[in-house]
């Protein structure tokens, strides 16, 4: 993950109602791992974390600097959403937490239609805490084994929405998948930003 793109996202979830718009065209960093569990059955998890610091605010223009930690500045517009703006000082810092999980089980022969159910939640600080905001998804799925490519140890799958392309760590599982078979899985993702004061970091 970049480092550009890690504080673009970390100030999107800073700054709620943006997040929602995020829907990435490119498949999701988790599947570029998934290791098989049991026959038949795989899973993928991914766990990320930054820390950013605040560099600069600018209260009149609701503007706020964040820089990473490798002296990467980056300049944001704070949204009117953002109730708690003011509780944000230089040096505080802002902790972002990024989790992936997919979970899958093969169906050998298929038979069941494409499907995809989507849920989720979120949720942002209550008025005079520190800013903050989380939000989960998950998506319940059936989809079809379009490709499997053994050199290259991938699985293509054409779900009810989009198509996308796995890695599979395991090549005597990938064996075990054909195309025409179906996979039934669960793929969630789970994101929370907090600002943590200068005063409970100089604490620690």
């Amino acid at each position: 993950m970049r480092i550009r793109t890690t504080i673009a996202t970390a100030a999107l979830l800073l700054f709620p109602l943006a997040v929602a718009a995020q829907q990435p065209a490119a498949p999701p960093p988790v599947a570029e791992g998934i290791a098989a569990v049991g026959p038949g059955k795989f899973a993928g998890i991914m766990d990320a974390r930054v820390t950013l610091s605040v560099e600069a605010i600018d209260k009149a223009g609701r503007t706020i600097v964040l820089k990473d930690s490798k002296g990467e500045q980056s300049k944001f517009v704070v949204g009117d959403q953002v109730k708690n703006f003011d509780q944000i000082k230089v040096g505080d810092l802002v902790v972002m937490s990024y989790t992936q999980e997919l979970l899958m089980t093969l169906r050998k022969g298929g038979g069941q239609l494409r499907e995809r159910i989507d849920s989720g939640q979120q949720g942002t600080a209550a008025p005079g805490q520190m800013p903050g905001a989380f939000e989960s998804k998950e998506v319940a799925f059936i989809a079809d084994v379009q490709q499997v490519d053994s050199k290259k140890g991938t699985v293509t799958l054409r779900g009810a929405l989009r198509t996308v392309t796995l890695k599979i760590k395991d090549p005597q599982q990938l064996k075990l998948i054909s195309k025409g078979d179906q996979v039934e899985g669960v793929f969630s993702e789970a994101i929370a930003v907090a600002v943590v004061p200068a005063a409970a970091k100089a604490r620690k």
